[in-house]
């Protein structure tokens, strides 16, 4: 009997791949084969992302929304637990046999897996959807350096009249006169009004979620964070006032369905300078014009130079104190890596990497051209 016990143990026969892991094999392949699909057509894509994804992605939202933190935050944080409570129950249970080992390393693996199969079915799909130009009806094409300042004239007016409605504090930032809770409402109520002229953004209610370790997140040089798995948008708030808003309604926007991050700055453009709220609109208008200023300098610094002397003094504070507050994060070692990576992930879902957060000016200005 103990002879039998023990050869049955040795070979791993009760070792075996569990259910679960195999039901998530089979559903990896599965959604490799809708992957492949949604590349070659866009149809598909966005059938795909309006009726499923928009489901998946309104679940989570909603459930994690009950939460009074960022659910994503803290199971990054307990990663570490994770890891070595995986490593403590395989030396115990699964180093009898090199087989008992592997199944174990497969069933770890199917894990892994599962998070390949929420990214494509809940939002990943959306980098294959028609682009925004389309959908928007805007010819988008390569900007000359005439067209970017021409646009930044459109933009430092907009927001030289909107900066009267905002308070500064004395040669430095403008202040956001409420709390989170407060911007999340009025950005919901923003994207309900764009999501009943444009139907390609879901509808959703959702909070935003503050970051707790936001200074630290600061050197990484990330403002905020949609996380797919949890469905929620996180937000940096070390951040200076006039960018929350601005990223606030850029990770809603990929919470509703909008993947690529060039279209995702543009919606959160179009989306708070409809706001009812001042200085929403003038966060929109503020943000925007910081991406085209900056490439317009790229174009032509002189012309650069001329829109700087024609906007509100106010505004132009706003802008050296962000570069003051910048300076400290700039050359962190953790904001390489972190880019790096996001510019990996970026290219591996068919962008142009985190170039593709700047090319946002091309939308700005076919729309400023059509107008």
């Amino acid at each position: 009997m103990n002879n039998y016990v023990k050869t049955y143990r040795g070979d791993g026969g009760r070792k075996k791949l569990p259910l679960f892991a195999k039901i998530l094999y089979c559903l990896t392949a599965l959604t490799f084969i809708l992957h492949i699909i949604s590349v070659f057509s866009e149809k598909f894509s966005d059938f795909f992302n309006r009726h499923i994804s928009s489901v998946i992605r309104f679940l989570f939202a909603n459930i994690t929304d009950i939460i009074p933190f960022s659910l994503a935050e803290a199971l990054i944080l307990l990663i570490p637990v994770f890891v070595f409570l995986l490593i403590r129950y395989a030396v115990k249970n699964h180093c009898d046999s090199w087989r008992a080992v592997f199944t174990y390393m497969g069933s770890v693996l199917s894990i892994a897996c599962l998070f390949y199969i929420l990214f494509f079915w809940s939002f990943g799909v959306g980098y294959n959807t028609s682009t925004l130009d389309k959908r928007l009806d805007l010819e988008r094409k390569a900007v000359s350096a005439e067209e970017l300042y021409e646009t930044a004239l459109i933009l430092a007016d907009e927001v030289d009249a909107a900066a009267a409605e905002v308070t500064f504090r004395n040669m430095d930032f403008s202040i956001m006169p409420y709390g989170i809770d407060t911007l999340s409402e009025k950005l919901n109520s923003a994207y309900a009004k764009f999501s009943n002229e444009n139907d390609f953004v879901s509808k959703l209610n959702s909070s935003l979620k503050p970051v707790m370790l936001s200074e630290a997140m600061s050197y990484t040089h990330i403002t905020g964070v949609y996380t797919y798995f949890t469905g929620e948008a996180n937000i940096n708030v070390s951040f200076p006032d006039y960018t929350i808003p601005f990223t606030a309604a850029h990770e809603l926007a990929h919470q509703r369905g909008i993947a690529r991050e060039d279209e995702a700055n543009f919606v959160a453009f179009l989306v708070c300078k409809q706001s009812d709220d001042p200085y929403i609109r003038y966060c929109a208008y503020m943000n925007m014009l910081d991406y085209i200023l900056n490439a317009l300098y790229s174009a032509d610094p002189e012309l650069y130079a001329d829109i700087l002397k024609i906007l509100n003094d106010n505004v132009v504070y706003e802008m050296i104190a962000y570069s003051d507050f910048f300076e400290k994060y700039s050359d962190s070692v953790a904001g390489t890596l972190s880019g790096a990576v996001n510019d990996t992930y970026l290219k591996l879902n068919g962008t142009e990497g985190e170039k593709s957060y700047v090319i946002v000016v091309d939308l700005a200005v076919a729309y400023y051209n059509d107008k």
